[in-house]
């Protein structure tokens, strides 16, 4: 029952962040905002939805280290198991903004909640609050910065949507955000149930099960984009995913309820968080610059096995 209530939860989310990416979007239009401004601030948001919804509703479940190990496991996802496969299939060319301000900014904001955690084993409303103006203030600045280059690429936007009209996108915006909500209940329900009767800490479940879960629409699109030989996945997005899952998840959260660490799993996984991080810099660098290769993108692969071994253990 358990299994059962995870993966219609995760069918469910899946189903629900795409509804509410085009009831967003479309709604966005109506409102003239820009394809630049849809691309980099409303299409990330609502493609964090997911996200932010089972973080919100394990922590108020009284699951905290479930809402912390999705998006820790989520982050060491996107890098490790997303990255490194798209890269086995496909290399990737790195430009120069990944070094001058996305991986920055990916790592300042990591240890920053790193940070919060060590200090108190809780992440308070104005930590939160920090989190997510540190966000801000990332999206700012990559719009300012994307306005000044042409050939800057921001998150696709479906311009068909434009001639949606409000009818319609209210009845996908009811349809998403009723697929969310009950597609992260069940969610939750079901990951602190196999929890239980495993005898596994929830942060390890919400690490791996659910973040792998999460992941596996955006592994999907960039494997099938690899195999059809277009641009496999930009590691701007990547990265910037990264930051987006721990300053609006993390941080909408904590300022809605306080998030405390009481498994000491979420610590052992945040250092493999940081490491998987870190270690882009030597990859992207050596032996050839600003290219992912096969072999670095097995290496990563290999790490993220090797972090779900462990986890079990």
């Amino acid at each position: 029952m358990s299994i059962a209530l995870i993966i219609v939860g995760f069918v469910l989310l899946v189903i629900g962040g795409e509804f509410l990416v085009r009831s967003s979007v479309a709604l966005s239009f109506k409102l003239s905002l820009s394809k630049l401004i849809i691309g980099m601030t409303v299409v990330s948001f609502a493609t964090s939805a997911p996200e932010l919804l089972v973080s919100l509703k394990a922590a108020l479940d009284g699951s905290p280290d479930l809402a912390l190990g999705n998006v820790i496991g989520s982050n060491i996802a996107n890098i490790a198991l997303v990255l490194g496969i798209t890269a086995i299939i496909a290399p990737i060319i790195v430009d120069k903004d990944f070094y001058k301000m996305n991986w920055p900014a990916m790592m300042l904001i990591s240890l920053l909640f790193y940070y919060f955690i060590i200090n108190d084993n809780v992440i308070t409303f104005y930590e939160g609050l920090l989190l997510l103006l540190f966000l801000i203030v990332f999206v700012y600045f990559m719009i300012t910065k994307a306005r000044k280059q042409k050939n800057f690429e921001v998150e696709e936007v479906d311009e068909s949507l434009e001639k949606v009209g409000y009818p319609k996108i209210l009845f996908w915006l009811l349809i998403g955000s009723s697929a969310l909500y009950f597609g992260s209940d069940w969610l939750v329900e079901g990951a602190k149930d196999i929890a239980q009767k495993m005898g596994i800490s929830e942060g390890v479940i919400g690490a791996t099960v659910i973040a792998i879960g999460t992941s596996v629409p955006e592994l999907a699109a960039s494997i099938i984009a690899a195999l059809k030989g277009e641009k496999a996945i930009s590691l701007g997005n990547l990265i910037g995913s990264n930051i987006f899952n721990i300053g609006s998840v993390i941080g909408i959260t904590a300022l809605i309820t306080p998030i405390r660490v009481t498994e000491p799993e979420v610590l052992t996984n945040i250092y493999w968080m940081l490491g998987v991080a870190a270690i882009l810099i030597p990859l992207v660098f050596l032996p050839k610059r600003y290219k992912l290769s096969r072999i670095k993108g097995l290496i990563l692969l290999l790490l993220y096995i090797s972090f779900i071994y462990t986890a079990f253990q």
